[in-house]
């Protein structure tokens, strides 16, 4: 940058400056584009600075302002991908979390306590002796037998209260069935 010559116009600032200052900048950025970028607001600055006020010797006050935008640009890009490598952190962060949560996660123990509850509402709008005869099959284990004799029914008047029951639950758990597909309670 050693040239220190009168200069009386932008032209001759360019042709004189443009590729020491071009090479420069890029051994710095290592961005073809970026360089150009910075060496021509750089030029731009020097000349309106020189319509202004006289700068002598030009070189070393064209190096600063190179200087400081290619220092200015670098830190920006340093700011850049610390962001960029914190947000990925956090989201790599998130996802470990989601994948754990889901891969722990047992949908017959996130869905238990609503159909739970969803069987005991059912079982609480059948007439009491379906619900009754139902519970006594299902979760008191009483064979047909013996429901019918505690009843004084026929067994096809316990399978008709059971299968009453079961055909109401299945409606009422139609969006959980394929979670509840082999529990024993809806076989009949």
């Amino acid at each position: 940058m050693g040239v220190d010559i009168p200069l009386h116009g932008f032209n001759e600032i360019y042709t004189t400056f443009y590729k020491k200052s071009y090479l420069f900048v890029k051994s710095y950025v290592h961005d073809d584009m970026v360089a150009e970028d910075i060496v021509s607001d750089s030029l731009i600055k020097l000349w309106q600075q020189l319509k202004m006020e006289t700068i002598d010797p030009i070189a070393p006050y064209l190096f600063s302002i190179l200087k400081n935008r290619a220092l200015d640009h670098l830190k920006h890009q340093s700011v850049r991908r610390d962001v960029y490598h914190k947000i990925a952190t956090t989201l790599e962060r998130e996802l470990a979390i989601r994948t754990a949560s889901l891969e722990s996660s047992n949908p017959q123990e996130v869905f238990a306590k609503e159909i739970h509850s969803i069987i005991e509402e059912t079982l609480k709008r059948l007439q009491p002796r379906t619900r009754e005869i139902f519970i006594m099959s299902r979760f008191e284990h009483k064979s047909h037998k013996e429901i019918a004799k505690f009843y004084h029914i026929s067994l096809k008047g316990v399978e008709y209260h059971i299968g009453q029951a079961v055909r109401e639950l299945r409606m009422s758990l139609k969006d959980y069935i394929p979670l509840l597909g082999a529990l024993f309670f809806l076989k009949l």
